[in-house]
């Protein structure tokens, strides 16, 4: 039987990541994980109806995973789950590559939707990342949307990062 190393709640990460050696090191031989939700972002080729050539993806290290880690203990507090892993990639990203992943495992899988559900959109508005495209009009910084504040309402959480 193979040893599974217990890997960081938060990794903040130039390379891509796998899917697969994530959830398995997230379970680690955890007989009471009934359920696994992951959610996988990716890089789209077309943006506010301009193509994307690439996407560069900012952030303040140290900051980042403070307040990713955060909003992990949040999720402890609000759903019975047992782990949480988030990975967010950084740097020159292209179409089709992988930017992040979310995985929560529990009991039962309702409890998982949820709490992943609750990061994902908690990432979308908290963390501190900037998003920069490079389109066929010039590079241009990606703007915090309404509805990613909206679904974070959802969960009594009110945030305004959207520009009107």
């Amino acid at each position: 039987m193979t040893e599974i190393v217990s890997l960081p709640r938060v990794r903040i990460q130039t390379q891509d990541f796998n899917l697969a050696e994530e959830i398995a090191g997230l379970r680690a031989q955890d007989k009471r994980i009934g359920a696994v939700c992951s959610f996988i972002g990716t890089v789209r080729d077309r943006n506010d109806g301009s193509s994307v050539a690439s996407m560069e993806l900012e952030h303040y290290p140290g900051m980042t995973e403070k307040s990713i880690e955060a909003m992990i203990d949040e999720a402890f507090k609000r759903f019975d789950i047992f782990g949480a892993r988030v990975i967010h990639r950084v740097g020159l990203l292209q179409p089709l590559d992988q930017v992040v992943m979310v995985a929560v495992t529990s009991a039962h899988r309702g409890e998982s939707f949820d709490a992943c559900e609750f990061l994902m959109d908690y990432l979308k508005t908290q963390a501190p990342f900037w998003k920069k495209e490079d389109t066929p009009e010039g590079a241009r910084w990606v703007d915090a949307r309404v509805s990613d504040d909206q679904a974070l309402a959802k969960w009594g959480i009110q945030a305004s990062n959207a520009s009107s």
